[in-house]
């Protein structure tokens, strides 16, 4: 997927955040983020924007605290929410092939348009069952978006940043995602950690869906009786049990 299309999933994902929130209580409990109101909610896409595009163009500075955003008044915050994707947007176009800092090394400037475009679709679902609004992801990004969400998973670094993610270690466990657009990914659970590769044969477990919806489960947006599941069912649910992003 090239950057034009990041560019186009961030700013079609950000107006559809800004959107679900529109005229919404800023005090809303948001049911899959049990800890946040909808304004904190707000605060993060916006701060994590700005916070990505400082990254790229100055370095590391520590992570911020949700709480500590401030999105403004409700009728202020679709504008504030765009102005957070072209932040980022202008700085990952300016620093082109030139690499930055991540959490896994120095990588090209895309990985923070990347990894900001999926969190943002991910939490525009959460707006959207919020308020009760519409939500739709392209099949394409929500591919990536699993894609991506496994490379992290399977980097050796990320139980460093989150130890819970050491459970997800095994003996050759398998674990098929199987999508409706073509072929899936195929996960083994190593001793030393995730591995993934395109699906090209059978495992124990499999979670087969439409590729939206695989998306919505794998991230706990969704039950997971919107997708099937077959085979080794303890196998999946320990999966989805401990990958909680």
């Amino acid at each position: 997927m090239d950057v034009a299309r990041f560019v186009e999933g961030l700013h079609e994902h950000t107006a559809g955040f800004a959107k679900a929130v529109a005229d919404a209580d800023p005090n809303r409990p948001v049911p899959t983020c049990p800890a946040w109101p909808l304004r904190v909610l707000v605060g993060h896409i916006g701060q994590a924007h700005r916070w990505a595009a400082d990254i790229v163009r100055s370095g590391p500075t520590s992570v911020p605290d949700p709480f500590d955003a401030d999105p403004g008044d409700p009728g202020e915050w679709s504008d504030w929410l765009h102005e957070g994707a072209a932040d980022l947007t202008e700085a990952v176009l300016a620093a082109g092939g030139s690499p930055v800092w991540t959490f896994f090394g120095p990588r090209s400037a895309t990985f923070w348009l990347r990894r900001m475009l999926h969190d943002t679709i991910v939490h525009h679902a959460d707006a959207a069952g919020t308020t009760g609004t519409a939500f739709e992801v392209a099949p394409d990004l929500a591919a990536d978006a699993i894609t991506e969400w496994l490379e992290v998973l399977s980097d050796p670094v990320t139980p460093t940043l989150k130890p819970a993610f050491a459970e997800l270690r095994g003996t050759g466990q398998t674990l098929q995602i199987r999508p409706d657009t073509g072929l899936g990914w195929l996960i083994t659970r190593t001793p030393d950690g995730v591995r993934w590769a395109t699906a090209t044969r059978a495992a124990a477990a499999t979670v087969a869906g439409p590729v939206g919806k695989l998306l919505l489960v794998l991230t706990r947006r969704l039950p997971a009786d919107h997708v099937t599941i077959t085979g080794d069912r303890a196998l999946a649910d320990h999966w989805l049990a401990h990958t909680a992003a």
